[in-house]
């Protein structure tokens, strides 16, 4: 019988042999992927783009869907085995097209790594009146997902990759009121709750597909300054957090989660690819392994003081019946269904 991950109940490292400074050179050593066909959202800037050259380096072909197609082309020209399509997580019609064109192609789909994402933005909302990051991280990725699925039947051993981050631990998933309709709008909860809501598909999504051989996986890749997503935080609020010196220089220390975009895609990759893998799904990793359980779950603030704390994974992030009732929100949210049994 295959396990499930609700409640944390396998929460634990499993001792992959590697650590916070491994980089996605090391993760990927030894992997094949000859044949395997990936799509990475967000694949042509930062851990989106390193992960991309991963895949490909060990014979992937990989299709990164992007919004600006002229700046996606431009960021990985000279990458062999890569496609550009056109995609807007913020547009449902634009998954749709998208992915109707790739499952025309008839390819099976091995990897989907639900890289993209936006952090800490102004209140801005899609065209349904959803919040920006929920709509962008988390419910266009679960229309994404939930489109392919045949393709990802057809692989006959796929795994779906969901980038989340430490930042779950900013807000739980507010099922009152998730797109600030009735509550003062706060981005950082914002971003938390778009988060916690990617650990939460894994941990459902791995539970309805493992059947079928798909497994999902979430995960927070650390904090990796060089990245465009910090771009509206000011200066001095990421000076306070200790990723920029006094002179404004990036400080690199994997081992308080400040990492090198290697680095940082390590984890992506390791969850994609490892063996180690093969027979656990439905778990949030961080630093190439397998997270444990928030121990100070009950006072998480003291989490936000100090670089050294950002680990771990929330336990309402993992917990069955919050996955379940975020399943059928998300389904009544987007308009769409996964019609198996589990």
């Amino acid at each position: 019988m295959i396990q499930n991950n609700y409640q944390g109940s396998l929460q634990h490292a499993i001792g992959s042999g590697f650590d916070s400074a491994s980089t996605t050179n090391d993760v990927i050593k030894g992997i094949d992927l000859t044949g395997k066909t990936a799509i990475v959202t967000g694949g042509y800037a930062g851990i989106g783009l390193e992960t991309v050259k991963a895949l490909v380096s060990v014979g992937a072909t990989v299709i990164v869907p992007a919004r600006n197609t002229e700046k996606a082309k431009k960021s990985l020209a000279g990458i062999a085995n890569v496609e550009v399509e056109t995609m807007d997580l913020m547009d449902p019609n634009s998954i749709d097209v998208f992915a109707e064109k790739f499952l025309a192609s008839d390819r099976p789909l091995h990897l989907l790594i639900n890289n993209a994402g936006i952090m800490w933005v102004p209140l801005q909302r899609d065209i349904r009146g959803y919040e920006s990051q929920l709509s962008t991280n988390y419910l266009g990725h679960f229309q994404l997902t939930v489109r392919l699925w045949s393709a990802l039947v057809k692989a006959d051993g796929a795994r779906v990759v969901n980038v989340s981050s430490w930042g779950h631990h900013y807000s739980p998933f507010v099922f009152e009121d998730p797109n600030f309709l009735n509550r003062e709008f706060e981005s950082f909860s914002a971003y938390g709750q778009s988060k916690t809501a990617s650990i939460l598909f894994s941990l459902e999504l791995d539970n309805r597909g493992k059947n079928a051989g798909i497994r999902s996986y979430s995960l927070h890749p650390g904090i990796i300054s060089e990245t465009e997503l910090g771009r509206n935080v000011p200066l001095e609020d990421l000076e306070a957090y200790g990723i920029f010196d006094e002179n404004g220089i990036v400080i690199n220390d994997p081992s308080k989660g400040l990492k090198t975009i290697s680095q940082g895609a390590s984890t992506t990759v390791w969850c994609a690819t490892s063996p180690q893998l093969n027979n656990i799904g439905g778990v949030y990793c961080e630093n190439a392994d397998i997270a444990e359980l928030d121990k100070q779950a009950d006072d998480s603030s003291g989490n936000l003081d100090g670089l050294t704390m950002m680990k771990d994974v929330m336990p309402y992030a993992l917990d069955e019946a919050i996955a379940k009732k975020l399943w059928s929100l998300s389904e009544e949210l987007t308009g769409i269904e996964l019609a198996i049994s589990c």
